[in-house]
C-alpha cells in the first residue's frame, strides 16, 4: 500500500512539474511577440510547412469521411427523416464537429509528432544549446513560429476540409443514394447559421495552437538520444490528442450552451 501510495504521488509530481513547465514556456513565448520581427523567415517556412505540407493528406481523409458521414446519416435517418435532411446534417456535422476534430487528431500525429521529433534532434545533438550560446532564445526562435503557424493555418486547412467533405458528401448522396441535389441544397439551407463556421474556426485555432505548443514542448524536453526523440514523438502525439478531445467538450458547452 505504501509503495502504491508513493507511486500516485510521485506520478502526481512530474504531472504537475509538466504542467508548470508547460506554462512557463506559454509565457516566454508571449513574451517573445515583441521579437516577432526577427523571427518573420522562421514563421513563413513554418506556416508553408504546416499548411501546404499538410493540404493533400487534409483533402484525402476530408474526401473520404464526407463520404461515409453523408452514408452513415441516409442509412440510418432513411425511414425517418425526409431525404433532404440528409444535407443539413452533414453540413452541421462536418462544420461542428468533424472537421475540426479530425484535422486535429490528424494533424497531432503529422504535425506535432514531426516537430517533436524535429526539435528533439535539435536537443540531443546540442544544436539548441548551440543557439543559446549564441544568445538566441530556443523559445522565440523554434517554438514561437511553430505555434503562430499552427494558430494561423490550421484553421484554413480546417475550411478546405468542411468544403471537401460537404462536396464529397453531396456527391455520394446524389449518385448513389438517390437523393437529388434540390433537396440536398435545400437541407444544407434549411438548418444553416454563420455562427457554426464561427465555432468551427474558434475550436481549430485552439487545436492549431495546443497541438504545435505540445509538440514544442516535448521536443525541447527531449533527452537520451534517438530512443528519447522516440519517446518525445510518441508523448506528443497522446498529450495533444487528449488535450484536443478534452477541449472539445469545454469549447462546445461554452459556445453552443
Amino acid at each position: 500500500m505504501t509503495r502504491l501510495f508513493a507511486s500516485i504521488g510521485a506520478n502526481l509530481a512530474v504531472f504537475f512539474i509538466m504542467v508548470f513547465d508547460m506554462f512557463r514556456y506559454l509565457v516566454q513565448c508571449v513574451h517573445e511577440i515583441r521579437h516577432l520581427y526577427l523571427y518573420r523567415h522562421q514563421v513563413l517556412l513554418q506556416c508553408y510547412a504546416v499548411g501546404v505540407g499538410s493540404l493533400p493528406l487534409v483533402c484525402l481523409i476530408s474526401a473520404f469521411s464526407g463520404m461515409a458521414v453523408a452514408i452513415q446519416m441516409a442509412y440510418q435517418m432513411e425511414s425517418y427523416v425526409p431525404d433532404y435532411m440528409v444535407g443539413s446534417i452533414v453540413v452541421r456535422s462536418v462544420v461542428l464537429v468533424l472537421s475540426p476534430i479530425l484535422i486535429g487528431l490528424v494533424l497531432a500525429g503529422r504535425v506535432g509528432a514531426g516537430i517533436a521529433s524535429e526539435l528533439g534532434t535539435m536537443k540531443v545533438s546540442e544544436q539548441v544549446d548551440a543557439l543559446t550560446s549564441m544568445a538566441v532564445d530556443p523559445v522565440g526562435y523554434l517554438m514561437l513560429p511553430r505555434i503562430l503557424a499552427g494558430l494561423t493555418k490550421i484553421p484554413v486547412l480546417v475550411i478546405f476540409s468542411s468544403f471537401v467533405s460537404i462536396m464529397t458528401g453531396f456527391g455520394m448522396s446524389v449518385i448513389k443514394m438517390d437523393i437529388t441535389v434540390t433537396d440536398f441544397i435545400k437541407g444544407m439551407k434549411l438548418d444553416f447559421m454563420v455562427y457554426d463556421i464561427f465555432v468551427g474556426l474558434i475550436k481549430s485555432t485552439v487545436y492549431g495552437g495546443v497541438l504545435t505548443f505540445v509538440g514544442a514542448y516535448m521536443g525541447l524536453q527531449t533527452q537520451g538520444g534517438a530512443q528519447g526523440v522516440g519517446q518525445s514523438a510518441t508523448s506528443a502525439v497522446v498529450v495533444s490528442s487528449a488535450l484536443i478531445l478534452i477541449l472539445d467538450y469545454f469549447l462546445t458547452l461554452a459556445l453552443l450552451y
